[in-house]
């Protein structure tokens, strides 16, 4: 009896390493899906920013122009990096803790069979007792019932045995796979970082060196014009293409337009403000 109390300590310790790994790691899977899910919404609503950037840009002034132009372009290459980013998640932290749902049914179903087999044990030991206590002189059927749970605890311990080997194969590669899935989820984000923190720089310092006098000066020149003084000239753009109204050239940009035309978010979502829009006005009011 005292083998089979010490058998129901170990199941005890099995039963609760597999049951806080399907709790946890279910919710490391959902929290983790999701988390690659807003990701991707980030990058959805940061694509439809680049649109509206290289549809603001166009109406502007050459040098604002040519600046914005530039700025869409350095958030397209950051929503491209997103975009790896994603899909680094989905294969790498998402897909392999899915997977342990079907590992941990496989460790469930060794650990109900062991329960099968040691309720069979604890069966046949009550079952001698009472034949002990009810027929103690009736050595045929008490031979019987010793052979039975001499058979069950042979079984049982081959059972204990195989169940102590899966469950320690088990440990092992949830602590390793621990190590690993949280492991490539750090690298992925500093990857992600370090790339987009090189490009929001570089943006940064192109929005810093933006020249508005030199689009003041040139609006000035177009309002003289507009109101007939014609001695007026407007100012040269520094870029003589950005004059006119600029279309998608960088591969990080129409890749970041063709996403965004692809998108399949509610629409509700995508409706942008009009400021000009009295309805919007009264709202903010």
């Amino acid at each position: 009896m005292n083998i089979v109390l010490s058998r129901d300590s170990q199941v005890r310790i099995m039963e609760n390493t597999v049951a806080n790994a399907e709790k946890y790691f279910g919710q490391f899977c959902t929290l983790m899906a999701s988390y690659a899910r807003k990701t991707a919404k980030l990058r959805d609503k940061s694509d439809l920013l680049v649109k509206q950037l290289i549809d603001y840009a166009n109406t502007e002034n050459p040098e604002l122009r040519s600046t914005m132009k530039n700025f869409a372009e350095e958030l397209a290459k950051v929503q491209d990096y997103r975009q790896a980013e994603v899909e680094r998640l989905e294969t790498k932290v998402v897909e392999p803790l899915k997977r342990y749902g079907i590992q941990l049914k496989q460790t469930q179903a060794e650990i109900k069979r062991f329960n099968k087999v040691r309720n069979n044990e604890i069966k046949q030991l009550e079952k001698l007792e009472r034949l002990r206590q009810k027929s103690p002189s009736d050595r045929h059927t008490l031979s019987q019932a010793e052979s039975n749970v001499h058979k069950a605890s042979v079984d049982a311990s081959r059972t204990t045995q195989q169940l102590e080997e899966t469950i320690d194969e088990f440990q092992k590669q949830k602590l390793k796979d621990v190590q690993k899935i949280f492991s490539d989820f750090v690298t992925i984000e500093m990857v992600f970082h370090a790339k987009a923190l090189e490009v929001y720089s570089s943006a940064f310092q192109n929005l810093d060196d933006y020249d508005f006098e030199r689009d003041m000066e040139d609006f000035r020149a177009r309002v003289h014009i507009a109101s007939g003084n014609y001695d007026a000239r407007p100012v040269s753009a520094t870029n003589p293409s950005s004059a006119l109204p600029w279309s998608a050239s960088s591969q990080s940009v129409r890749s970041t337009l063709q996403r965004q035309e692809d998108s399949e978010e509610d629409s509700d979502e995508n409706v942008l403000q009009d400021f000009s829009n009295p309805e919007y006005a009264q709202i903010r009011r």
